[in-house]
């Protein structure tokens, strides 16, 4: 996906941040166990996509970065994972 398509999809989701050739985007929680417990929801939601996220864990605060290693950059498959994930609610 271009760079310009890339900048108009990533208009659309809310808190998302292109960074390093990635989509990305950090949560905060109050506890850690909820930091935990959305990073198993999130992995879930990876799994039913057969795409799987970079994902950093510090106590309560989890950052996602997203591409497709196999095409070499973002793609739909990116787009379609991060509306997943911010159903989730976190």
């Amino acid at each position: 996906m271009d760079d310009s398509k890339v900048l108009e999809r990533l208009a659309r989701l809310k808190g998302w941040e292109l960074v390093n050739g990635k989509l990305h985007k950090g949560y905060k929680f109050p506890t850690f166990e909820e930091a935990i417990a959305f990073i198993n929801r999130v992995a879930t939601v990876a799994s039913s996509l057969d795409h799987h996220p970079e994902i950093f864990n510090v106590y309560n605060t989890v950052t996602l970065d997203i591409n497709t290693h196999s095409e070499g950059g973002i793609t739909e498959l990116d787009f379609a994972f991060a509306s997943k994930v911010d159903e989730l609610g976190a």
